[in-house]
């Protein structure tokens, strides 16, 4: 067996410590040190379970970027808080001095993107053997002889233990994530949540991408029998797992991708599911990974007895969540690639009821609503409040794109223009009236509009043309009831449809505001028109 230790090693990256040092350790072997180490225990059928404290998601707020040279302008500020080079220089002295104490580190050198000429080479440290085996599952591996010669391009240094000192550190609280791009170094502490660290591989992909002309994404993506590839984008609720789980399809990844000149490819090795109230029947998949050896549950409630897990139970965390490699789910690509797009699937869960179930979107409509990312949630759990609640998150992953918007939306619209490819844009919320009157839109018909668009029969149907919003609606489809396509027929109240509609487009039109001056004037003219 190849030897897995590199020749380029943390002295050599200026960092000292005399902690007993385990390099690019494999899936049983963390396994055994968490266990030892008392971080998590193992289930019944075999999964690690462990607890990660009072952060059971990420830290949007306690995040980062060093305001240097580098980032000034080639960062969204508006989207990111800042750090100066001296208070960053700080927090890394202090960070080190920990690491010098550490009897036990755990060090994994790992690829983020699975396409070899657009990946990076990551190396993580932890002081966790859980972490360190959770990121080596949601990274891309590399084999055994590619580990000896690795040379790290960023490095995260991930200590849950430490305590950030907003006075010294300019940080808000003792959590930090502190990103340095000039000096390619992400620091994590504060916070055992483990998604801090992929997530802060995405921000990292996502800076250097749109660079080379590679689109970074926020989707998923698989492929179909004919070897067309569909990517799906959408924020939480909107569908995005569940539509792009599709057992005639095979799949590419869960959540995070690129788009080159050849290929769709994952950014991960790995997927990263939500465990609250799993069920074995919706998601036969997804629960299978839970009764195997080398995935990690995160704050999944489990029997001290038994060691049977309890998926209803929210009582550690609403988030609960499942990490496990992407070989786990059976019709996985087995290279994470597959060509580029025929489709791209914007989802929204409109809980207006004001959107069609499907709409074809021209490039300039495509990149309006991929720079809008909306989707609409049901406002809160109080009783009797009804009212929809708007979300726009822009390039449906504002927290995790650190290049103004427009430079994926411009980047976007080229790759659909270039690849004549086909966007569409789904509603799988309610139909019949908003939340509260109508109902939610029936997954079947959803399912066999979907089909219609990524098989290319949707092409050939009659169209009409959205009074609110100007893309092409189908008139109908075989196997889907008429009515359901044209929204305003199936409210029984029709001046109360206009009504929200026309709030609906007004909330579209105040939100596009601040991307006006970056947007050409066909993407202007996308917009919805308010009465």
């Amino acid at each position: 067996m190849a030897n897995r230790v590199p020749a380029y090693t943390l002295a050599d990256q200026g960092i000292e410590t005399s902690a007993e040092q385990h390099w690019n350790l494999q899936t049983a072997a963390l396994v055994e040190q968490a266990v030892r180490r008392g971080e998590g225990v193992l289930a019944k059928d075999g999964p690690l379970v462990v607890k990660t404290g009072k952060h059971t998601g990420r830290s949007a707020k306690d995040k980062f970027m060093v305001r240097d040279a580098e980032t000034e302008n080639n960062i969204w500020w508006d989207n990111a808080k800042s750090i100066s080079t001296e208070q960053f220089a700080a927090l890394k002295a202090d960070f080190l001095a920990e690491l010098a104490k550490k009897e036990t580190l755990f060090v994994a050198d790992l690829f983020g993107g699975s396409q070899p000429e657009h990946r990076v080479n990551v190396r993580v440290i932890n002081e966790l053997a859980w972490h360190n085996l959770f990121i080596r599952t949601l990274l891309v591996r590399p084999e055994s002889e590619e580990l000896p010669g690795f040379t790290p391009e960023f490095t995260i240094i991930d200590l849950p233990t430490f305590v950030a000192d907003p006075a010294r550190h300019g940080t808000r609280t003792e959590t930090v994530v502190a990103v340095n791009l000039s000096e390619k170094l992400i620091l994590i502490g504060g916070t055992a949540y483990a998604g801090e660290m992929k997530k802060s591989v995405f921000g990292i992909l996502n800076y250097l991408l749109p660079v080379k002309g590679v689109m970074p994404m926020h989707c998923s993506a698989n492929i179909g029998p004919k070897g067309d590839t569909a990517v799906f984008f959408g924020l939480s609720g909107t569908g995005k797992t569940t539509l792009s789980a599709d057992a005639s399809r095979t799949l590419i990844g869960d959540d995070e991708h690129g788009w080159s000149d050849t290929a769709v490819f994952n950014f991960e090795g790995g997927c990263y599911a939500k465990m609250i109230r799993l069920s074995e029947e919706a998601e036969p998949e997804i629960y299978a990974t839970t009764r195997r050896f080398g995935t990690v549950l995160e704050n999944v409630v489990i029997d001290p007895e038994t060691r049977e897990l309890d998926f209803d139970d929210n009582s550690l965390a609403e988030n609960s969540r499942g990490a496990y490699p992407i070989d786990f789910i059976p019709n996985a690509s087995a290279d994470n690639m597959g060509p580029v797009p025929r489709n791209i699937v914007m989802l929204t869960a409109d809980a207006f009821g004001v959107l069609p179930p499907i709409a074809k979107l021209t490039p300039d409509q495509a990149m309006y609503h991929f720079l809008s990312g909306y989707t609409a949630k049901v406002a809160g759990t109080e009783i009797g409040v009804t009212e929809p609640e708007a979300t726009f998150s822009t390039c449906f992953g504002a927290p995790f794109m650190p290049r103004h918007p427009s430079v994926y939306g411009n980047l976007l619209k080229e790759r659909i223009a270039k690849g004549n490819v086909d966007c569409w844009l789904v509603n799988t919320g309610w139909t019949g009236g908003k939340y509260g009157v109508g109902k939610r839109m029936p997954i079947k018909a959803t399912r066999a509009l979907l089909n219609a668009a990524l098989d290319g029969s949707l092409k050939n149907a009659e169209f009409r043309v959205d009074d609110n919003f100007g893309f092409e609606v189908p008139v109908s489809v075989p196997g889907v009831d008429r009515s359901i396509l044209n929204p305003r027929e199936t409210w029984a109240d029709k001046a109360g449809y206009d009504a929200t509609a026309a709030k609906l487009v007004k909330l579209f039109i105040d939100n596009f505001a601040k991307f006006e001056a970056h947007v050409d004037q066909g993407v202007m003219e996308a917009a919805p028109s308010a009465a």
